[in-house]
């Protein structure tokens, strides 16, 4: 089972700041992580994630480039499917499209323009669709939501498949994985949460007639400074989540503590993780460096 350990940005990111970004891509880049994940929300600091993935692709030769998640309702599916395709070729097959639903808030469903109750119908509809752009000559489809006859994508990504993951613990977001996603990248989540739902998906994907990769189950790690007291927004998100329990059985405080998390993931089968730190550091090389130095030995 290959470990892969990638590095995420969160939606409340100050790393639209030009030479900030650039000395994190970079760092990624020479510490040899495996993967950056770029976060949306249109409402808030967050660069968009597909000028920031472009960005990010263009200053490196081997970091892969994902974002964690994208909005899929309210995009046009076939303007998607090129941009998405795009990006893969002129990376040279570096991209990892994740796709949701999109949170519940109101600012940023009126960005989207789609009815909060007509998100999944919308997904299914779409995620479909994006596959057969990505891989037919040309598509004709009509649904309830998209009319599109002959149309053509080029050109084609250079992954075959180029393979999407979905996130999402609900009983209806594990279904959808399920029966539409290539991986799973749920968070917030424990090691004996995950195991549960892998079990889940993989009975859905059954159910489907289809199967996921083993080595397709992965986990988003949330984590804080050693001794940092957690973000109130963090803290209220965890104990809404998990009522009851401790934060920081949800988010690991320290480098410490997080490698000794990612370790019960990897006990349970996850082998695919974007760690997340949820205050920003002063000094942004010195933190890649020796979150580097605790977590990356564990790739192999």
């Amino acid at each position: 089972m290959k470990i892969r350990i990638g590095f995420g940005l969160g939606t409340q990111t100050a790393a639209g700041n030009r030479v900030e970004f650039n000395e994190i891509v970079d760092g990624l880049e020479d510490l040899r992580f495996d993967s950056l994940w770029m976060s949306e929300r249109v409402n808030g600091p967050a660069p968009d994630p597909m000028v920031a993935m472009t960005w990010a692709a263009a200053r490196t030769e081997r970091l892969k480039i994902g974002a964690g998640v994208m909005v899929l309702p309210g995009r046009n599916p076939v303007l998607l499917a090129k941009a998405v395709a795009s990006l893969d070729v002129l990376s040279n097959g570096r991209m990892l499209p994740a796709f949701g639903l999109g949170i519940a808030d109101a600012a940023e469903q009126q960005a989207f323009g789609v009815h909060r109750k007509e998100r999944a119908a919308w997904f299914n509809e779409a995620l479909p669709l994006l596959r057969r752009l990505w891989t037919e000559e040309s598509v004709t489809h009509s649904g309830d939501r998209f009319t599109i006859e002959d149309a053509r994508v080029l050109p084609k990504p250079v992954q075959d498949p180029l393979e999407v993951w979905l996130g999402g613990r609900a009983p209806s977001e594990l279904r959808r994985v399920g029966q539409y996603s290539d991986g799973w990248l749920p968070s917030f989540t424990t090691p004996d949460e995950m195991a549960e739902g892998m079990e889940i998906v993989n009975g859905h994907a059954k159910d489907a007639d289809r199967k996921i990769d083993d080595e397709h189950f992965g986990v988003l790690v949330a984590y804080t400074g050693e001794g940092t007291e957690m973000h109130p927004r963090m803290k209220a998100l965890a104990e809404k989540r998990h009522p009851g329990r401790d934060p920081r059985d949800i988010i690991p405080a320290g480098h410490g503590e997080l490698r000794d998390r990612l370790e019960g993931f990897i006990k349970v089968g996850a082998s695919k993780f974007v760690v997340l730190p949820v205050d920003e550091p002063t000094d942004w090389a010195s933190e890649l460096e020796t979150l580097a130095a605790a977590v990356l030995p564990l790739e192999n």
